[in-house]
C-alpha cells in the first residue's frame, strides 16, 4: 500500500478535536454529573435519587451544569491533543510500514492516550470534586482557578495528579475503541465501494456507537477507581488504586466497579456520536473553508 501525506494535517486534527470535545460536553454534562456522584458514592444512591437531590437542593438546571467550564476545558483540550497525536502517529506508522494493521491503531491510540492522559491529569483531578459536589458542600470549589490554588497550597503538585495511575490503565479503553472503529470503518468502507458511496452520518454515528459500548464494556471499572482517587476526603478513606479496589470488593462487590455505568452510557452514546460526527465532518469542511477563504 503506498503512502500519501498525513491527512488530516496537525492543524486539522487538533481544530477537528477541539470542536468535537466542546460539542459533545455541552450536550452530556448533566449526565456526567450524575455519574460522577454515583461513582463517588459508598452507599446506595440511585440516579433517580441524585436527580432529585440536585433538582431539590441546587436549583436543578444549575446544579446540573455545576463545573462545566472546566469539563468542556478538559473534553476539549483532551480531544484536540488526542486527536491530533493519534493522526500523526498512524502516519508515522504507515511511513515506516507501508500499511496499518489493527494492531497498528491499538498502538497509535494508546500513545496517544498516555500523552493526553499525562497532560490533562490536573483538569479532572478539579473536574470531579466540582462535578461530584454541590456548591453549598464545604470546601467546594466556586470555580476551577479557586481549585487549582486550594489544590496547590493543601496538596501540592502531587495533588493535580491523584488518579493518574487508573487514568493510565484507562487508555486501554480509547485504544481499544479506536482499534475497534478503524476496523469498523474499513469493513464498512469496502461493503459500499461497489456503490460509490463514501460513509455518511449515520455511518459514523454507529459505528463510533459499536466501538464504544465494545470498550466500555471492559474497561469501565477504572473510571470508578479514578473518581473515588480524586475525592476531596480521598487521602483519609482511601490508601491508594489498590485500596480502592480492595474495598469496592469488599463491601460492594463487583457491583460496585460499575456503578455509574447505566448514567454513563447514557452520557458516553449521545457524546461518542457527536465527538466523531464533528470530528469527521470537520476534517471534511474544514479544508474546503480554509481553501475558500484564501481563494478570497
Amino acid at each position: 500500500m503506498s503512502t500519501t501525506s498525513p491527512s488530516p494535517s496537525l492543524i486539522e486534527s487538533t481544530v477537528a478535536g477541539l470542536f468535537a470535545g466542546v460539542a459533545s460536553t455541552l450536550i452530556a454534562h448533566p449526565l456526567d454529573v450524575i455519574k460522577t456522584r454515583l461513582q463517588v458514592d459508598r452507599g446506595s444512591q440511585s440516579a433517580t435519587s441524585i436527580l432529585r437531590t440536585i433538582a431539590r437542593n441546587e436549583n436543578g438546571l444549575r446544579g446540573l451544569y455545576r463545573g462545566v467550564g472546566v469539563n468542556v476545558l478538559g473534553n476539549s483540550v483532551s480531544w484536540a491533543l488526542y486527536f491530533a497525536w493519534y493522526e500523526n502517529m498512524k502516519y508515522g506508522i504507515q511511513e515506516y510500514r507501508g500499511s496499518l494493521s489493527y494492531y497498528d491503531y491499538f498502538l497509535a491510540s494508546g500513545a496517544a492516550g498516555t500523552l493526553t492522559a499525562a497532560c490533562t491529569n490536573p483538569i479532572w483531578v478539579i473536574k470531579t470534586r466540582m462535578l461530584s459536589t454541590s456548591r453549598s458542600h464545604p470546601g467546594a470549589y466556586t470555580s476551577m482557578v479557586d481549585g487549582a490554588r486550594q489544590i496547590f497550597r493543601s496538596e501540592g503538585l502531587r495533588g493535580f495528579y491523584r488518579g493518574l495511575l487508573p487514568s493510565l490503565f484507562g487508555v486501554s479503553h480509547g485504544a481499544l475503541q479506536f482499534m475497534a472503529y478503524e476496523q469498523l470503518k474499513i469493513y464498512r468502507a469496502e461493503s459500499i465501494s461497489r456503490e460509490q458511496k463514501d460513509l455518511g452520518a449515520v455511518d459514523f454515528l454507529v459505528l463510533s456507537g459499536l466501538a464504544k459500548m465494545f470498550a466500555g464494556s471492559i474497561t469501565y471499572p477504572y473510571q470508578v477507581v479514578r473518581a473515588r482517587l480524586q475525592m476531596y476526603d480521598a487521602d483519609s478513606t482511601y490508601k491508594g488504586a489498590r485500596d480502592v479496589v480492595r474495598q469496592v470488593w469488599r463491601r460492594e462487590g463487583v457491583a460496585g466497579f460499575y456503578k455509574g455505568l447505566g448514567a454513563n452510557l447514557l452520557r458516553v452514546m449521545p457524546a461518542t456520536w457527536v465527538t466523531f460526527l464533528v470530528y469527521e465532518k470537520t476534517k471534511v469542511f474544514l479544508p474546503r473553508m480554509l481553501e475558500q477563504m484564501h481563494e478570497t
